[in-house]
């Protein structure tokens, strides 16, 4: 074994998991990704995606696939800097960018590449990037990369905040950047006051609205648009693994970052560009964000709904408003042993750790979708129950 070999070899918490029958990752799906799906042969209910508005198995959004991939082949074999930028790129960034409120938009080939590319590279050494502690790893990711100074404030606190920009030179720039709805615990960033002390300081704000667009605002154009704080946040990011039900990633701002970013932005330019399958299912999903919002609608009541009876089973679900529900455990064994019996129950959910979350704030994430009945909640509330029970993490 060579050095390396032996370093890794320490790390041994995985293995530890499975002697204990309570691993509870890459857990192998063999049906669409719907609100039912198919694990080892049996039939589970799904409360653990993130497609909010159910769109993964849409025929709309599955022809739309594969006629861009008829038309333009699999891939595009190049970044979208030199060879592989294709006019439905261009078309649904314009879209986007109608869409969200801004004058442009860029399509990357992942989320996560928008966040490590966009804070990685748009502001300089002499500059900070200011995030709340507990903002999304792409985000975090991007700050270590960026050569600016990195600092942060406490979840939500406009104090902290104010503490964090009063202590920054006052002619260098500053660069707030917070998800818009946190991914795990499912709570909204206080967006109208984050942009007053943005003014107040002379800072700058981005937005991850990753768990926003399609759940957000009339057409699904997420918190910013919801709050109506679209002009004051100079980036919205948004992911299309979610709500768009394919793969990509967008960034939403003015012509002169856009053209910036287009230069400099290095997982923008040295990444092959998102595939045309991708592309096709990322349009055709906006498309019915725009002309069915009934389905947000949908997903809003049957949202109130579980939040309305988790509560009354009473179980601790924090601030949460939306169709991201944390059911805290507060213990890493627990968290996994409830994982795995509710898995056997016929419920998929997700577990939650440090570093995801403080090792005292341990939970499962339960997440909805518009095509979730009433019936299956029920279902779900009635397995919750019996092993939260069975743990004492309820009476």
């Amino acid at each position: 074994m060579n050095l390396l070999e032996k370093k890794l070899a320490r790390y041994d918490i995985p293995q530890k998991a499975k002697a204990a029958g309570i691993y509870p990752y890459f857990r192998a799906i063999s049906s669409e990704q719907d609100c039912e799906v198919i694990i080892n042969g049996k039939k589970v209910l799904m409360f653990g995606s993130n497609s909010y508005l159910g769109l993964t198995n849409h025929p709309k959004v599955k022809e739309a696939a594969i006629e861009a991939t008829r038309k333009y082949g699999t891939g595009c074999a190049g970044s979208r800097f030199l060879n592989g930028t294709l006019d439905i790129h261009e078309e649904l960034e314009r879209k986007i960018a109608k869409w969200i409120g801004k004058e442009e938009a860029i399509v990357y080939s992942t989320g996560f590449q928008v966040n490590l590319g966009v804070v990685s590279c748009i502001t300089g050494r002499e500059d900070y990037i200011i995030c709340d502690e507990s903002d999304h790893a792409s985000i975090i990711e991007g700050r270590r990369l960026s050569f600016s100074n990195a600092l942060k404030f406490k979840h939500n606190d406009m104090a902290s905040l104010e503490k964090v920009l009063a202590s920054c030179p006052a002619d260098k720039i500053k660069l707030i950047v917070v998800d818009g709805v946190f991914s795990m615990e499912g709570d909204v960033a206080p967006l109208p006051e984050i942009i007053a002390l943005a003014k107040k300081y002379n800072a700058q704000v981005m937005v991850d609205e990753a768990h926003g667009v399609g759940v957000f605002g009339e057409q699904g154009q997420g918190i910013c648009h919801h709050l109506g704080v679209t002009n004051d946040v100079d980036l919205i990011m948004g992911t299309f693994s979610k709500s768009f039900a394919s793969l990509g990633g967008f960034i939403a701002c003015n012509s002169i970052i856009a053209n910036y970013l287009r230069h400099n932005s290095r997982s923008y330019i040295f990444s092959a560009s998102a595939t045309p399958g991708a592309i096709g299912a990322a349009n055709a999903a906006l498309d019915i964000m725009m002309n069915e919002p009934e389905r947000i609608k949908q997903l809003w009541e049957v949202t109130n709904y579980a939040l309305k009876g988790f509560r009354e089973m009473g179980c601790e679900i924090g601030p949460t408003t939306t169709p991201i529900i944390p059911l805290y455990i507060r213990d890493n064994d627990k968290t996994f042993m409830v994982t795995r019996d509710l898995l056997e129950e016929g419920i998929f959910v997700n577990p939650v750790i440090s570093p995801a979350v403080a090792p005292h704030d341990t939970l499962i994430r339960f997440s909805l979708m518009a095509t979730h009945t009433h019936e299956q909640v029920d279902v779900a509330f009635d397995k919750i129950g019996k092993i939260f029970r069975r743990y004492d993490i309820i009476k």
